[in-house]
């Protein structure tokens, strides 16, 4: 949603000019800090780093790039090229030149670092949630963008750089990443096309997929097969388009030794559940605080199950931070999805 509250459209020539301005009057020795949400997937990480070797090409010399949270990348995307430019978050420019914020779809998703914003010289946002908030100076929205990276190349394209295959390697992950390997809803022609250009430039995507979505810890899949063993079916929750959901603990984490990010995975096997339109895995990250993932097939739109529980993201796909006992998160996200209806006598 815009500062109106009006859904987001998509960005203006007005807006690509603004962002090619912010980037094209930088001194030489300006500094730009990127930044990407809390608990960084791989169109966060992807299109982030993609576009800091853009700039880095554009001979941008002071040049950094973070998220908040534990320092490092997740195990899945620590190859990345340009992951040489990540630092810790407590390490990042304090009063940036120009701060440019990736797949972030209001300032909470920030977490410390959103106080930068402040100090910036200016800001740059560029995002593909419909439910973005309008934060910052400049503001690269599309809500009709497959993913982050669309609206990355297509700034990169209007500022004249020249792709490559370290650019274009985030920029794939970060398209394949949404569009899970091409097989949602927001995979259009164009989708196809931009990944078309993308892998022209010599990048394999076989090997890009196994690093990404086939590969995870023998610990990870057994953590798996704990955690699904204990999944709920609601056939008549979400007026009878049917609700699943599993949840996982901190305990889990540390019983089979594995990090936080490995959970991130686990909506997938949850949510092709056949009886089920939506489906939710609530992960445990803090002594009352859960990090709920919703998915839904399509009946029922779950970002504004999100955005009315303080979250955000797409039709398909949304999340929010839950409060509280897990029970007491379950039964909140419940009663904020459809009603179950009734015949009536």
């Amino acid at each position: 949603m815009g500062r109106d509250g009006e859904p987001v459209g998509g960005p203006t020539d007005a807006d690509w000019a603004a962002a090619v301005e912010a980037v094209r009057v930088l001194r030489a020795d300006a500094r730009v800090l990127l930044v990407c949400h809390v608990n960084p997937d791989g169109d966060a990480l992807g299109s982030m780093l993609g576009f800091a070797l853009g700039l880095r090409r554009l001979g941008v010399r002071h040049l950094q790039a973070t998220f908040p949270g534990p320092a490092g990348a997740p195990e899945p995307f620590r190859w990345l090229p340009g992951v040489e430019l990540l630092v810790p978050q407590d390490d990042a420019y304090p009063a940036p030149d120009l701060m440019i914020c990736f797949d972030a779809a209001s300032e909470s998703r920030l977490g410390d670092l959103a106080g930068r914003l402040a100090t910036a010289g200016t800001s740059l946002v560029l995002d593909h949630h419909a439910s973005n908030t309008g934060f910052g100076r400049v503001n690269l929205v599309d809500p009709h963008a497959a993913a982050t990276s669309v609206v990355a190349l297509g700034l990169l394209d209007r500022l004249g750089v020249t792709l490559d295959a370290p650019m274009a390697t985030g920029l794939y992950v970060a398209l394949t990443t949404d569009t899970g390997s091409f097989r949602f809803e927001a995979t259009t022609p164009a989708v196809h096309e931009m990944a078309a250009r993308l892998l022209a430039t010599g990048i394999r995507p076989g090997d890009i997929s196994r690093r990404v979505f086939d590969t995870r810890p023998f610990g990870a899949v057994r953590l798996f097969g704990e955690v699904l063993g204990r999944a709920t079916l609601e056939p008549e929750a979400a007026a009878g388009h049917g609700l699943v959901w599993a949840y996982a603990t901190r305990d889990d984490l540390a019983r089979h030794g594995q990090p936080a990010y490995v959970l991130e995975a686990l909506i997938d096997p949850v949510r092709c559940t056949a009886e089920a339109d939506v489906s939710c895995v609530v992960k445990q990250s803090g002594e009352a605080e859960w990090a709920v993932s919703l998915r839904s097939k399509g009946a029922v739109d779950v970002s504004r199950v999100a955005v009315g529980l303080g979250g955000g993201g797409h039709r398909f796909a949304a999340g929010f931070t839950g409060h509280g006992p897990l029970d007491e998160v379950i039964a909140t996200i419940r009663a904020a999805l459809p009603p179950p209806s009734y015949p009536h006598p």
